[in-house]
């Protein structure tokens, strides 16, 4: 039995719950945790997918057809206009204003709309990750993309089963993740390496708690807010838990390429 047995104030009105309330507790939770997973794996096959066929649909190995070339690279005119053009800065932009649209005006949705809005999200953020096939080597990629997934199974998994509160932590990765944020805007100035080193380090560092933290605030918030209640209520919350999980794996994921990736 896991510690939902523990005294707590229950979504069923008594002081503590039963061994077959929590054992439907139980049964709920891993339920919602796994459609929370689910989402944000569909999310994350969409975006590595838009990724991939953009970058194949702008790239061409016939020099002679290429309408614009990065590096060795040629690219056709689609290319061009995805990581030449000014048009860059609207899909490096959308997935921003995605996020805030699907978190600020979540209750206002319908599950359904807000889960095609999560699925848009995710191409967004594909297409705007499409330029790392032109930095770095596929196989690099193949491989932090593995040590991501299996870091941040290990995190979550921790933060699913710790009896420790993190909750204290919070405000802590909250305020390591703007610092992270100034010092990566500040760095588009100087353009310092060491501080790129510095700043994809500790960004590691604060993803990787933000992962166990959010794991273990997705299952409170199911304990103490959605048992009882589930319908559509639950439904906007697993969407906008996967929604902050897929962020954690996606900054992770960019941030490990930084440190581990191998450069074309």
């Amino acid at each position: 039995m896991s510690d939902l047995d523990r005294n707590y104030a229950s979504p069923f009105g008594r002081a503590g719950a039963s061994r077959a309330d929590a054992a439907a507790v139980d049964a709920g939770l891993r339920a919602y945790m796994l459609k929370i997973y689910n989402y944000m794996a569909i999310g994350l096959a969409i975006t590595g997918l838009a990724a991939l066929g953009v970058y194949m649909a702008a790239t061409t190995g016939d020099a002679g057809a290429a309408a614009g070339k990065i590096g060795s690279t040629f690219l056709t005119s689609f290319g061009v206009a995805m990581f030449v053009s000014p048009l860059k800065w609207l899909f490096i932009l959308a997935p921003l204003v995605m996020v805030f649209a699907i978190s600020f005006g979540i209750n206002r949705l319908r599950p359904a709309t807000a889960q095609m809005m999560f699925w848009v999200f995710s191409a967004l953020m594909g297409i705007s990750l499409s330029s790392i096939f032109l930095v770095y080597t596929h196989s690099s990629i193949v491989r932090v993309f593995f040590i991501t997934a299996a870091s941040f199974g290990a995190l979550s998994l921790y933060g699913y089963t710790t009896k420790r509160d993190m909750t204290g932590m919070g405000s802590f990765l909250i305020m390591g993740l703007f610092g992270v944020i100034i010092a990566s805007l500040v760095n588009l100035f100087i353009a310092s390496s060491m501080l790129q080193f510095v700043v994809s380090l500790v960004g590691v560092l604060v993803f990787a708690g933000l992962t166990a933290w959010d794991t273990q605030r997705l299952k409170n918030d199911y304990i103490y807010g959605y048992a009882a209640q589930g319908g559509e209520m639950a439904e906007r919350a697993a969407i906008t838990g996967a929604l902050s999980l897929y962020l954690n794996f996606i900054n992770l994921f960019t941030l490990l390429l930084q440190l581990l990736g191998q450069r074309e």
